[in-house]
């Protein structure tokens, strides 16, 4: 996405207009967190409760759902933001005002997404919770760094002809669809060539594809694909079972169903391999 840095001093001049509609009389009101901070920037009455307001005050308006609510919600105050993208082909992509550090950009997207909701980021149990969510980002999604061929790099020479499988092996995923969280177990399985790899990085191969934005038949597709190709064993397969939270939590709100998805390779698709494959799993 484009980005436009506003500097401090382009800032100060787009702030002279706005002082000149604010009148003595006027109480103003900043939504959080932008808003705050261009108020205070302005000499002028300020106030907490938007009730009070004669003035209700932004830093942008980009899609205009802020603005829309905020005067629906309250009519009788005026609407002032610094920047609105509506009205103005000036400023295009993603506006950065000078108090937004580029490496806090994440940041200030969670503080949206709090205000979207309904509540208020800035009461005290919210403070700190943007930069929360965004290091537990680098955690969930950390599977984007890693590299499935880097994890089964390491090999070793074993003559072993019968089938290798980890077996209940819990994982936690995003469903790409909703932002909701599954989780469930995966069994992967192999049947050697002359190499083997060791135990944990079956464990790491399903980690580096399930901590990113998924959908469980893709999950199940990419182990299997990543195993095959970087082992080339003669057979691989994936079975994996998960529960799904935005089922649970939305929409048809169903608790109990697991879904179920398997990706086959090789001498996996042999009738014999198969049911062996399943009957270790499943016995």
């Amino acid at each position: 996405m484009i980005k436009k840095y506003i500097s401090w001093e382009e800032f100060f001049v787009l702030l002279k207009p706005i002082q000149k509609q604010i009148s003595k009389e006027d109480i103003v009101y900043g939504i959080p967190k932008g808003g705050i901070i261009v108020t205070n920037f302005l000499n002028c009455k300020k106030t907490v409760n938007p009730k009070e307001a004669t003035i209700i005050m932004d830093d942008i308006v980009d899609s205009g759902r802020t603005k829309s609510k905020h005067i629906k919600k309250y009519p009788k105050a005026k609407f002032i933001t610094v920047i609105d993208k509506q009205t103005s082909s000036k400023y295009v992509g993603y506006i950065v005002f000078p108090w937004e550090k580029s490496d806090n950009d994440a940041e200030d997207i969670v503080t949206k997404v709090i205000e979207f909701i309904g509540d208020n980021p800035t009461r005290e149990g919210l403070l700190k919770t943007p930069e929360r969510v965004v290091r537990s980002w680098q955690e969930l999604y950390g599977g984007y760094k890693q590299d499935p061929k880097k994890i089964l790099n390491t090999q070793f020479t074993q003559k072993y002809d019968q089938m290798v499988i980890l077996k209940d092996c819990e994982f936690y995923s995003t469903c790409e669809h909703h932002i909701l969280p599954f989780t469930g177990i995966a069994h992967i399985g192999y049947l050697p060539t002359d190499k083997v790899v060791g135990l944990s990085k079956l464990a790491r191969l399903l980690d580096c594809f399930s901590q990113r934005l998924q959908i469980q038949e893709n999950l199940t597709e990419q182990i299997a694909s990543a195993l095959h190709d970087n082992l080339n064993p003669m057979g691989c397969g994936v079975i994996i079972q998960a529960e799904h939270f935005c089922m649970k939590c939305r929409g048809v709100k169903k608790q109990s169903p697991k879904m179920i998805t398997c990706a086959l390779r090789g001498n996996f698709f042999i009738d014999s391999v198969k049911s062996e494959f399943h009957r270790l799993i499943f016995q």
